[in-house]
């Protein structure tokens, strides 16, 4: 993939404070009409983001306590646990409000800090359900969300491929 390939998206969404704010993320050229579609529809429904960043810098030995609560989605980064390219690397992935929509796997919750997120039965702001509209906005442009998986939960997850 070349640089050529990404889009620059700059993005309204509604904050934690309830106030509009505007964010920015690199997509695959080929999906950024689609992750402009998902976002408008969070929008209409007001669904609250702490931030829409595009990350300047990546490092794999950094705790992931979950300081800046990012949505964001290019990355150039293995997936978590494995030696191939994540999704993201591609510009093919999504991840929503990391702290409130963990990642676990086993006794392994990334971040570090947010296991009381791991209960989804006590929903709260800025968390994605399996029948809320965050979920149902990526499955109109068929995305699959990694709250889905079976062998790990990855709940800010959402990938073109499902993976």
């Amino acid at each position: 993939m070349a640089a050529s390939d990404l889009a620059w998206l700059r993005l309204a969404f509604w904050g934690f404070d309830g106030r509009r704010h505007t964010g920015e993320l690199l997509v695959h050229a080929s999906v950024a009409a689609d992750v402009v579609q998902v976002f408008r529809a969070l929008y209409r429904v007001r669904f609250p983001q702490e931030q829409v960043g595009i990350l300047r810098s990546y490092d794999p030995d950094a705790p992931s306590t979950g300081d800046g609560n990012g949505t964001g989605a290019f990355v150039c980064r293995p997936s978590t646990g494995a030696t191939y390219f994540s999704q993201h690397a591609y510009g093919l992935a999504l991840d929503l409000n990391s702290f409130q929509n963990p990642y676990a796997k086993g006794e392994v919750v990334l971040p570090e800090l947010a296991s009381s997120y791991l209960d989804r039965r006590r929903v709260r702001s800025g968390m994605v359900t399996a029948d809320g509209p965050v979920v149902r906005a990526f499955a109109r442009i068929g995305w699959g969300w990694g709250g889905a998986w079976r062998w790990s939960k990855d709940y800010m997850h959402f990938s073109q491929n499902g993976r």
